[in-house]
């Protein structure tokens, strides 16, 4: 049987660990590569702190499998057993350009269920974490449930860029919603964007491709408070494909999908 505390404590002293390896880089000179595109950036520390995890990982729980953006974990096909999601810099072009705004994530699933969920804001040292059924923190400070907010007051955490091209393949459904909405938010890091949901700074999140290691570690967060989380369909979120993504606060997740996603051809 699965000692769930002794993970979720080994998981937060890695993330730490890894932390320190970052820092420790910011005065170096990173070797930056490209991966689908040219605003698709890996680094070494990425490459680096994907390695370091998985050899903890290996070494404390052999029977755990793991997948990492980066390519050095497995590739179930099914979501069986005990799953590692990581993303090692969740925000590369923002730890590239700027060194704030990007995070650890790993999201720990059992048979498809979200068991630990853990948001590391490196620069901002704060980590959001949740296990299933026993809340959700900020550090120290355990979060809210989330409470109902009407679409006129809240803001939306959406990149200009999938407004731009949802208006050119879809007569522009997410415009209207925009506008509609008290303002709007990017911070090029989905899993910052999960956790701001779920502390309550965002009110939704809007995506129209992100991976498993992106929002496998959030899902579980956001969800832990009472939001909703699903693809732009209405659909729940496959755990192990690309997918697009729609999150929200309790109540606005129903007035946003009704008005306005439900009628697109995502």
């Amino acid at each position: 049987m699965t000692n769930w505390s002794d993970v979720e404590a080994n998981a937060k002293n890695w993330m730490n660990q890894a932390a320190q390896m970052i820092k420790n880089s910011f005065n170096k000179t990173l070797d930056i590569q490209t991966k689908s595109n040219r605003n698709d950036l890996v680094t070494e520390m990425d490459k680096s702190i994907e390695q370091f995890f998985i050899a903890k990982i290996r070494q404390h729980y052999p029977g755990h499998k793991i997948i990492g953006e980066e390519g050095f974990g497995d590739s179930p096909e099914i979501l069986e057993g005990i799953i590692w999601m990581i993303d090692p810099i969740d925000g590369t072009m923002n730890f590239v350009h700027m060194q704030r705004n990007f995070a650890i994530s790993i999201g720990i699933y059992e048979n498809g269920v979200g068991m630990i969920g853990l948001i590391y804001d490196v620069v901002s040292d704060e980590l959001y974490y949740a296990v299933k059924g026993k809340g959700a923190y900020m550090n120290d400070t355990r979060l809210n449930q989330l409470e109902q907010v009407k679409l006129s007051d809240s803001i939306i955490g959406i990149n200009a860029t999938w407004v731009i091209e949802n208006n050119r393949i879809d007569s522009g459904i997410l415009a209207p919603l925009v506008k509609k909405g008290r303002g709007t938010r990017s911070y090029g890091c989905a899993a910052l964007e999960f956790a701001y949901v779920a502390a309550g700074r965002l009110d939704a999140y809007i995506s129209l491709r992100l991976s498993p290691w992106d929002f496998a570690a959030g899902k579980i967060l956001v969800e832990e408070l009472g939001g909703v989380v699903t693809d732009l369909r209405g659909k729940p979120l496959n755990m192990l494909e690309q997918c697009s993504i729609f999150i929200a606060k309790p109540g606005l997740y129903d007035e946003i999908f009704e008005n306005y996603l439900q009628k697109g051809s995502w």
